[in-house]
């Protein structure tokens, strides 16, 4: 079915259009019909507010939970499209449900769930991102060091196993480089394994090391690691002065520091810093706490935290992130949304496919109000 959508502005990933209408079928976007051309054949118009916003779908690397799930606790296929399912409201259309540091069997359960989500035409599910268990006993944050340890052959197999049984789909490990030897990290990336370095206590020569064997992201940067120092720049240090990876930004106000967040802008090429959420179940719920192997994790003026204090994933979800990209950080709009749509497609290898509003690109849409809250969603055309 073909549906030609009209009167919102539209942004493509570059620019935003005015006076344009898309057309979109069979999952894919057909054409954007300029002003004055003869609208094309399609089987329903759908008629938009004239001051939203159509912009490419939000992508999330790293979501533990959402909708009153978490995927530790619960890593199945029904509930990887529960969580897809509750950020869709939020304008995310594709995920990776998020697995921290927990049993081997959690994991292996979380990797078959994901296998057959991925495998669900429409659902959001991209993939999976293991979040641990090979970190740095020094940097767990709310993972349980029960759960910590350096990888086996038995693990390696496992993990590079999962390309190839999730056609399509992303498999993102964080790791801590001094915690995995430099043929364990090259083994996973041949099979396809994307590695991002993560609750680490390495240097910034090691973590430069990682880079140059072809890792590709750091994930929550400034947040479980060491701080920057001048005669130590630490993992921090070595993602700002490094030109190469992706780094993941939780721009919640809480996990860094909104000066920070615009010091690490102004060092990163255009393009290599992606919003992520880190969510937990109280998205899109008003929950005021969940458990976390075994933990109460309490919900508290923003912020999700053990009874320390310790931050436990993040209350936050893609579209409040946009938002606080410029309230917080000062960033101009069309930045603000790559940020949560074409950089984290190329950070997977999906660009050609997601993050854009162009003919023969998928139809993952977000319909945005003046305010950038979410008014609409679409999944490959629907």
């Amino acid at each position: 079915m073909r549906h030609l959508l009209t009167g919102a502005r539209i942004f493509t990933g570059e620019t935003i259009l005015d006076g344009r209408s898309l057309l979109v079928g069979d999952g894919r976007i057909l054409d954007i019909v300029a002003p004055g051309r003869t609208p094309p054949d399609a089987d329903r118009t759908v008629a938009l507010e004239e001051g939203d916003l159509l912009a490419p779908g939000f992508i999330d690397i790293q979501v533990n939970g959402g909708g009153g799930v978490l995927f530790n606790e619960q890593p199945t296929a029904e509930a990887a499209l529960a969580i897809a399912a509750a950020h869709r409201r939020f304008g995310t259309t594709g995920l990776l449900p998020t697995i921290i540091t927990d049993t081997p069997e959690c994991h292996r359960a979380a990797a078959e769930a994901a296998v057959i989500a991925v495998a669900q035409p429409g659902s959001g599910v991209l993939g999976i991102h293991f979040e641990g268990p090979f970190i740095s006993p020094q940097r767990v944050g709310a993972h349980d060091p029960r759960f910590v340890r350096a990888p086996d052959g038995t693990d390696l197999d496992f993990i590079g196993g999962l390309p190839g049984r999730m056609p399509g789909g992303r498999v993102l490990l964080t790791l801590a480089p001094e915690c995995v030897e430099d043929a364990a990290l090259s083994r996973l990336m041949a099979a396809g394994v994307i590695l991002s370095v993560g609750h680490t206590m390495a240097s910034a020569e090691r973590v430069v090391e990682a880079f140059d064997l072809g890792v590709r992201g750091v994930t929550h940067l400034f947040n479980a690691m060491p701080g920057i120092a001048n005669r130590q720049p630490g993992p921090a240090g070595a993602a700002l002065g490094d030109g190469r990876p992706w780094c993941g930004l939780i721009a919640d106000g809480h996990h860094v520091h909104p000066l920070m967040m615009r010091a690490a802008l102004a060092a990163r090429p255009r393009g290599r810093m992606m919003l992520v959420t880190d969510a937990m179940p109280p998205t899109g719920t008003d929950a005021d706490s969940f458990e976390l192997n075994g933990r109460t994790i309490y919900r508290r003026d923003g912020r999700l935290v053990l009874a320390d204090g310790t931050l436990a994933g993040a209350d936050l979800d893609m579209a409040t992130a946009v938002r606080n990209a410029g309230t917080l950080i000062g960033l101009p709009l069309e930045e603000s949304l790559r940020m949560a749509s074409l950089y984290p497609a190329e950070f997977l290898g999906m660009d050609g496919e997601r993050g854009r509003i162009a003919p023969g690109w998928r139809a993952d849409l977000v319909l945005l109000r003046p305010d950038l809250t979410v008014k609409g969603t679409w999944v490959e055309g629907e």
